[in-house]
């Protein structure tokens, strides 16, 4: 071959960022009644989506603009709670954070969002944002609380509204694949179109679409070649980024995986593609740190039938890190939602009714049953899980890599 294995894996995996944001915008769209520039409030404590988030009262939609026409965002008014409206590229690059610390002087308003180099007419009170491409996903939480009716009632007041007509291409129609068995060959036989689909901004996109396209005509050169690389992805580089992406795409400590570098990635496209498969929708880390872990303190997977304990020290606890708050959640391997159970038990945060003990240390427990524990979530019967521990609006401790949840202990 031609090629290096090296040099083949980085093809794919650059190219894998683009397929799981398209994945995904194919999957959102094929909604009753989601479009684009359609908001979804999505039900406050539901869990029925990836990567949950029961913290918030969230809402996502898929803006699209085009030369003409700007899509315009409109943010209520928030006070004393945490929030942010997030916008995201068509390679899962973070543009911008709208909220209090990113926009002191506009926090809340009107908002244009506008296609690269357009100049649409736009409401005169507006903030113009530029997109990298023709669409973004928009994702805004507002912070729970206590006041689950506040958070609504203020989730309801966020809108997107196309300011005319617009003319936007559908998502690629690619195959649909599974977390645990991503494409093979197929990786490159929609590649040229996934590739020219949405611009990318990593300072490497130029090379590595090169070396894409490269790798395309080869496999387009006979049945040999598609045979050989299907081979080499199947059997080597696929099973190698997966374990790549919950060990090695950030920093590593105590079996934690510490998204440090996430939202913008500059040209660790590594990184960028495995967000975009563990966490896709990862926010930027001045936003939120999300620690990952999928394994206990000797390395061997999590498993629903057996118990585990975390115990943060007295003066480290999670509180202690955030200038917001914090969040654990329980999710199920390979797709990465939550795990139904009798008790509608999904998450632990700031908020919970934890009991410390006596020594000022907190101990968070997962397991099949412990039910006289505010301190407990319950685990799936069978199969593995990941925990996902969220740090909103992070300290320095936690931004600068100095701080991580304690080991997790089996405890049978």
């Amino acid at each position: 071959m031609e090629f290096s294995d090296a040099e083949v894996a980085d093809a794919f995996v650059y190219v894998m960022s683009r397929y799981l944001v398209n994945r995904q915008e194919q999957i959102d769209l094929g909604e009753a009644d989601i479009g684009y520039n359609v908001v979804k409030y999505n039900p406050v404590g539901s869990a029925d989506f990836v990567n949950p988030n029961l913290d918030v009262a969230y809402l996502e939609a898929w803006a699209a603009v085009d030369v003409d026409t700007p899509a315009i965002l409109t943010i209520p008014r928030i006070d004393d709670r945490y929030y942010t409206a997030q916008l995201i590229d068509e390679w899962g690059e973070v543009i911008v954070n709208i909220n209090e610390r990113t926009f002191p002087d506009h926090p809340y308003g009107t908002f244009a969002l506008i296609a690269p180099g357009s100049t649409p007419a736009i409401p005169g009170d507006a903030v113009v944002i530029e997109l990298h491409s023709n669409k973004a996903k928009l994702l805004a939480r507002v912070e729970l609380r206590d006041d689950w009716d506040g958070a609504v009632e203020l989730q309801r007041r966020f809108a997107l509204d196309s300011a005319g007509p617009t003319s936007i291409a559908p998502p690629i129609g690619v195959p649909m694949f599974a977390n645990d068995e991503l494409l093979g060959v197929e990786a490159f036989e929609f590649a040229g179109a996934v590739l020219e689909s949405a611009p990318d901004v990593s300072p490497v996109a130029a090379r590595q679409a090169d070396s894409v396209s490269a790798i395309c005509r080869y496999v387009e050169s006979g049945a040999a070649a598609r045979a050989e690389i299907d081979e080499l992805l199947r059997h080597t580089i696929v099973p190698d980024f997966l374990r790549h992406a919950v060990t090695h795409a950030g920093q590593f400590e105590n079996h934690w995986l510490a998204t440090l570098t996430v939202g913008n990635y500059g040209e660790q496209f590594w990184t960028r593609t495995a967000a975009n498969l563990v966490g896709i929708w990862a926010n930027s880390a001045t936003e939120v740190v999300y620690f990952i872990a999928t394994s206990d303190a000797d390395g061997q997977p999590l498993d629903g039938r057996h118990t585990y304990r975390i115990r943060f020290d007295a003066n480290h606890l999670p509180d202690t890190v955030v200038n917001s708050y914090w969040s654990i959640v329980l999710v199920s391997l390979p797709d990465y939602r939550v795990v139904p159970n009798q008790n509608d038990r999904y998450n632990l945060n700031s908020y919970s009714d934890l009991t410390i003990n006596d020594d000022g240390t907190l101990d968070l427990t997962f397991g099949p049953t412990d039910e006289s524990s505010n301190n407990w979530l319950p685990t799936p019967p069978l199969g593995a899980f990941s925990l996902t521990l969220r740090t909103y609006v992070p300290k320095t401790i936690v931004t600068a890599g100095d701080w991580f949840p304690a080991p997790i202990q089996r405890q049978d």
